[in-house]
């Protein structure tokens, strides 16, 4: 039966672009009203990739000045000259800038590190909407020194910076400043090939004035929705639309307690497949993630499950098909934008497939399959996955499926499928819709938008209330001004996304969220002052009591000129125990309500800079005591071949059922060898587990879709305190190669 499922799961992965095959159109909506426009010249020529604009191509590329400041002045004249080209011809879209410096000495290049953070660098960036809908795009970022950098746009308010395609770059430091070239290979775009019009914008920043300079803009929110338009792109082609992906791992795992060893070969294939431009399937074979970066630590000094952002690629390619409501983390994580809510009714959370909840160990996946893309106005993903056996539990097989369709001028539509349960042989499905409203043409200078979206799972053994639902209304401002956000939702005592995520159930919540933003004129520190007010209630449905609720206040807020920022926040708490809470092992707060009040005090010095200190202070009541938190980081970036990053994170809690110290240690040592050589290295204590973890990894990435990787992962017992006395527990050796073979 279980095969027999998932055949018919691959089935449907089969069929459904020869379904839609009759009705790919151009479903692209005209809503962008942005003035801005180009027209992008085609070429029979290829530049040489090696940051120097001297190719006969860049004479007949179409050039673009006309670019003014985001920050620190919506639409101020920026303080130095900005030239980018852009060009075309059948199999890729070639960009490239001369970025002008006065002072070639200031400019930040310090990231040489594929993959790493660039946003204390001088940047340049194109966007892309290859559907010119005003929702989805996808992203290229570097820096001077060439490294990668790039995301896609899930929504015109959401954006994973997790994604990676298949373009090269290089760029390169002169007299005049700094310029770079780049190809980006329509292999690694979906688009709709029936348009000759795309979304684009065009942008730079210079990081000793923390300032942006882009193309087009709206009151300085720079997305799809904000971008200008490109024309004249067409008779694109992207091959066979075949990917082969083949990879091979060679480790070794040591257990120093039982005294175990064990040697594996285990080969992997990916196969990605374009039914169309715009269409992709993929089919993945014994797919290994032990080149995975490890996730980073957190204390949890609640009742609540944290959430953790998925990390493979495997997932996060087309990620942004799979996201759902106002919800950050559907399908594949990366960072929250700000409002995101991260902390209940995810659908589908791609983390609950080929992990060990318990231990966060891999777990093989034997064969999956994934249908992602679009179809005129409509956007499709269907996952299906045949997860291998582990000790106690036969594989399981989950199938996800999602479509979307634009609607209004900025709006979607859509609903959401999950069958499986990775975890456990109960069985379980959920179906979900929901609609996405966003309006920029409200206001001169305010965005409105809205959400509503209702779930319901379907749970073996489960037959109570089963169903979720939420509406969301915000009024926001990136500029001058304030903003509001008010937010209901509801989680059944039975509501179980076992394919998703959802740390609280039973209960409905109640929140808004206000700020207003004030930026001085003359100022010559301040750049800009926020003032925030905030509420959350959740509200037990069987009880009718409370269960959580705060209000926030920020005083004081305030970004410097520099890139630095500080605030002052006044919060008080209430929390109502049903149940006794074991915050800490034999210390258990118990039944009852708590009402307490805290002072935080926060400083966060500018990555523009070599060193870049944060500092939290945290101080006041806690439950039926008094907790003073402290945490702190410093990152120094010496050069452009070392950095290194220190954080400490320490609560020291007195409470009447026993006083607790927690310690959360992190350090990580990076070196670059060039831009293709890096190695990186991560050291974590936390005194909860009494353990250190140590992930090393040195790689080699000759470009995109290439990667040879040597990792190291120690894991050691330091009951005696921090790095103290270790003692080896388990340790894992891993060699892994991979190459992208397209055709």
């Amino acid at each position: 039966m279980r095969a027999f499922n998932f055949a018919i799961s691959l089935c449907l992965l089969a069929v459904t672009p020869l379904a839609f095959a009759q009705s790919d159109n151009n479903g692209a909506v005209q809503g962008n009203s942005n003035n801005k426009s180009a027209q992008v010249t085609r070429t029979n020529l290829t530049p040489v990739l090696d940051g120097i604009l001297n190719d006969p191509v860049w004479q007949q590329a179409t050039v673009i000045t006309d670019f003014h400041q985001v920050q620190p002045v919506d639409h101020g004249e920026p303080t130095q000259s900005t030239e980018f080209y852009i060009a075309y011809d059948d199999n890729n879209f070639y960009m490239a800038a001369r970025l002008y410096d006065t002072n070639p000495d200031e400019i930040r290049a310090r990231q040489l590190i594929q993959g790493q953070n660039i946003n204390g660098d001088d940047t340049a960036d194109i966007l892309l909407d290859t559907f010119n809908n005003d929702r989805t795009a996808f992203y290229f970022q570097t820096n001077p020194n060439g490294v990668r950098s790039e995301g896609v746009w899930e929504s015109a308010s959401s954006f994973n910076s997790d994604w990676s395609g298949i373009w090269q770059v290089e760029s390169r430091i002169d007299e005049q400043g700094w310029t770079t070239e780049m190809i980006i290979p329509f292999t690694t775009l979906n688009f709709d090939p029936n348009t000759d019009e795309w979304g684009m914008n065009l942008g730079r920043s210079i990081a000793r004035n923390n300032e942006r300079i882009y193309w087009s803009s709206f009151n300085r929110s720079t997305n799809p929705a904000t971008a200008g338009q490109v024309n004249g792109i067409s008779g694109i082609q992207q091959g066979l639309g075949l990917d082969i992906v083949p990879s091979v791992t060679v480790a070794q795992d040591e257990d120093y307690v039982a005294g175990t060893t064990d040697d594996r070969i285990d080969p992997s294939l990916d196969v990605f497949y374009k039914f169309t431009p715009n269409l992709t399937g993929v089919l993945t074979l014994n797919t290994d993630f032990s080149a995975t970066e490890v996730d980073d630590r957190q204390v949890n000094l609640t009742r609540f499950s944290l959430f953790f952002p998925e990390k493979r690629d495997f997932f996060l390619q087309d990620s942004e098909i799979f996201s759902f409501g106002n919800i950050s983390g559907a399908g594949g994580g990366g960072n929250a934008p700000p409002g995101a809510k991260l902390n209940n009714a995810i659908p589908f959370y791609s983390r609950r497939i080929g992990l060990n909840p318990a231990t966060g160990q891999p777990v093989d996946i034997d064969v999956g399959g994934k249908l992602a893309g679009r179809v005129g106005d409509l956007s499709v993903g269907a996952l299906a996955i045949q997860q291998g056996d582990r000790p106690g539990l036969a594989g399981q097989d989950v199938f996800v499926g999602r479509i979307t369709s634009n609607v209004l001028s900025e709006s979607r539509i859509g609903a959401i499928f999950t069958s499986g349960n990775p975890n456990s042989e109960t069985d379980n499905s959920l179906a979900g819709v929901d609609f996405n409203y966003r309006n920029t043409q409200f206001s001169d200078s305010h965005t409105l938008t809205g959400d509503l979206w209702y779930q319901q799972s379907d749970t073996q053994g489960l037959g109570g209330d089963e169903k979720a639902y939420n509406a969301n209304l915000n009024y926001s401002t990136l500029g001058q001004g304030a903003s509001l956000e008010l937010d209901y939702s509801y989680f059944g005592d039975d509501y179980n996304p076992t394919l998703g995520f959802a740390n609280r159930r039973g209960v409905e919540r109640l929140a808004f969220s206000s700020n207003y933003r004030y930026f001085p004129d003359s100022n010559p520190i301040v750049r800009n002052f926020t003032f925030v007010l905030r509420g959350d209630y959740f509200e037990d449905l069987s009880s009718g009591e409370l269960e959580s609720s705060f209000i926030q206040f920020n005083p004081i807020a305030f970004d410097t000129h520099w890139g630095d920022l500080a605030f002052l926040m006044l919060q008080r708490n209430k929390e109502g125990l049903q149940q006794p809470f074991e915050i800490r092992p034999g210390i258990i707060i118990p039944v009852g309500e708590y009402t307490f009040d805290y002072t935080q005090i926060m400083m966060r010095g500018s990555r523009n800079r070599a060193i870049s200190p944060t500092l939290t202070l945290r101080n006041g009541e806690f439950y039926d005591g008094h907790s003073t938190q402290v945490n702190t980081s410093v990152a120094w970036e010496p050069n452009r071949n070392l950095s290194f990053d220190l954080s400490y994170n320490y609560t020291d809690a007195s409470l009447p059922a026993g006083d607790f110290i927690s310690r959360l240690i992190s350090f990580n040592a990076s070196y670059a060898f060039n831009v293709r050589w890096s190695w990186v290295n991560l050291m974590q204590y936390d005194n909860g587990s009494g353990t250190v973890g140590l992930n090393s990894r040195l790689r080699w990435n000759p470009s995109a879709g290439e990667n040879l990787y040597f990792v190291i992962n120690y894991n050691f017992d330091s009951q005696a305190g921090a790095f103290s006395e270790l003692n080896a527990n388990e340790s894992e050796f891993v060699l892994k190669y991979t190459k992208n073979f397209r055709f």
